[in-house]
């Protein structure tokens, strides 16, 4: 009946679903484990019709207009512009740091000097990474880069990672700028939205289509089997010969014979407070005190005028087969040779196609699993028939 499987439902696998059923007129069946579609975007509305999202917050920013246009075929927008403040010294201030936290932290002539320094090195509204910060040969400007890696990344990177910096790949500290200018926003990007109705109705709509049939609570190993001796693969005893898109961990789909792939997950533990509001911003960050690394307060991203809020503080920790999920790829030299080993294995089978962050074992945002979702249609997949 189906000449394609997908397994899982977040945006990699619904996006291919859809442009399988839409634009190649094809059956599709989705298998999810969970009980839900849409992955670790779904969300729904708690019991004080607050909206909640379950893995965590997902925040939309994209600068590629052709993915933000294929969304809004299914979702209405209500812009949003996303700002997180740190909780440093008993005090809190914006991030990514910046000349507005330059004048929270220090007396107003230095950081006035600190300014006029950072802006005869670079331009306005760059963004540097505190690596390169580090690296000018000025010793206020070294001193304004150990006090930002001191008291706002390196703690909060080793929480989030649970490692040590320098045993993290460079991509990730490059993700932590300083921004020259007093932009708040915790992007930038042209393109900065909420779904009106949130998160779940997307997949709703995108999966709502007479071709698309969904399979909840179910494994993938209790109807798909892997001949590893001749590299094929069975779906309900049957040999399948149609395309197997799989969005899942890649060293469970080859049953782990390379071993163990690392992720971080997360323990997230959600509080509803009997008062309006909790903190000043959607999103805290403690990268010095306590255990958690930041807190999220829902109502701050979908606006709803209620007695009560909801917050989520988030526990990193590392993921454990059958015990929690796996949100990050672990950005080390040792992980990547051994997922490489697996991509090379998955070359073997012709009818397989691997994509999104745990089959590929990369780190991508929400638009950039939707823009390599839709190149993987037009290059994989339709290009084929």
């Amino acid at each position: 009946m189906f000449n394609y499987l997908i397994i899982g439902s977040g945006f990699a696998g619904s996006v291919i679903a859809e442009r399988i059923a839409k634009v190649l007129n094809e059956k599709v069946l989705i298998i999810e484990k969970r009980n839900h579609i849409g992955g670790n975007c779904y969300d729904y509305r708690n019991e004080y019709n607050i909206v909640i999202h379950k893995y965590g917050p997902h925040l939309f920013h994209t600068n590629n207009k052709a993915v933000f246009d294929y969304l809004s075929q299914f979702t209405d927008w209500n812009i949003y512009h996303h700002r997180v403040l740190a909780f440093v010294d008993g005090k809190k201030m914006p991030i990514p740091f910046n000349f507005n936290s330059l004048y929270c932290v220090f007396p107003p002539s230095f950081a006035n000097k600190l300014e006029e320094k950072l802006l005869s090195h670079f331009n306005y509204n760059d963004k540097v990474p505190i690596l390169e910060l580090k690296k000018i040969d000025d010793k206020d400007l070294q001193f304004l880069a150990q006090y930002i890696y001191d008291k706002i990344f390196v703690n909060y990177t080793s929480k989030q990672w649970g490692k040590k910096p320098e045993e993290i790949d460079p991509e990730v500290t490059a993700r932590v700028p300083v921004f020259i200018g007093r932009d708040d926003r915790y992007f930038n990007d042209k393109y900065q939205a909420i779904p009106a109705e949130g998160y779940s109705k997307i997949f709703e709509r995108m999966l709502n289509h007479q071709n698309i049939k969904i399979l909840l609570n179910t494994d993938f190993k209790e109807v798909i089997n892997i001949d590893f001796e001749n590299k094929k693969i069975y779906f309900l005893g049957q040999e399948f010969k149609g395309k197997l898109i799989f969005t899942g961990m890649i060293d469970e789909l080859f049953h782990f014979k390379y071993g163990y792939l690392p992720y971080r997950s997360l323990d997230l533990r959600f509080e509803s407070l009997e008062k309006e509001w909790f903190q000043e911003a959607a999103t805290v960050n403690y990268p010095n005190d306590f255990d958690f690394t930041r807190i999220t307060e829902f109502k701050h991203i979908h606006p709803i005028n209620v007695d009560r809020t909801t917050i989520l503080k988030e526990y990193p920790q590392n993921y454990e087969v059958g015990k929690n999920e796996p949100y990050y790829p672990m950005f080390t030299k040792e992980a990547q040779a051994m997922y490489n080993k697996y991509f090379e294995y998955s070359k073997q089978f012709t009818n397989l196609i691997l994509v999104g962050r745990l089959a590929e074992y990369k780190y991508y945002d929400m638009d950039d699993v939707v823009e390599r979702a839709l190149e993987v249609f037009n290059k994989e997949v339709a290009s084929e028939r």
